[in-house]
């Protein structure tokens, strides 16, 4: 990780935009292996768990590819980019950020997102479960946000 600290932020943006990519290709992968074990039938999915789950997958496809674009668009102009790196430096929103749950509220919120979307296609069940959660932890990490942007 020191490595990664030292490479110039035009780099770190090109990482950024090979991991997208990366994550773009493991997610179609990723349908197609749900949809092979027969996951998604509408005989047991209910409407919400059917709109929930292509909110979640082509939401982030659409998601994925925006910032593969803002990333490419950073690396063609030194002024965004430089406007990029100040406000990741920035203390206060890393404060935030950090407050509001890190690093760690955010990995546990994309692991909710994949489980919420598989639990839609094979268990209402589990699904509702999931959804809940999903909802209480990005309601938890928004209000905290607020409650200390506000300070």
């Amino acid at each position: 990780m020191k490595k990664f600290r030292e490479l110039p932020f035009s780099e770190k943006i090109k990482w950024r935009i090979r991991a997208l990519w990366l994550v773009l290709v493991l997610m179609i992968v990723y349908m197609v292996a749900l949809a092979e074990m027969g996951g998604g039938d509408s005989r047991m999915m209910t409407d919400f768990a059917r709109q929930l789950s292509r909110l979640i997958y082509f939401g982030g496809l659409i998601f994925i590819g925006c910032r593969i674009y803002r990333n490419k668009k950073l690396l063609k102009n030194r002024q965004l980019l430089k406007e990029q790196l100040c406000q990741e430096q920035d203390e206060r929103n890393q404060y935030l950020h950090d407050k509001s749950g890190g690093i760690v509220m955010d990995v546990l919120l994309i692991f909710m997102l994949i489980i919420t979307f598989t639990a839609a296609l094979f268990d209402m069940g589990a699904f509702y479960t999931a959804a809940a959660l999903l909802f209480i932890g990005s309601f938890l990490k928004g209000g905290a946000y607020l409650l200390y942007s506000r300070g």
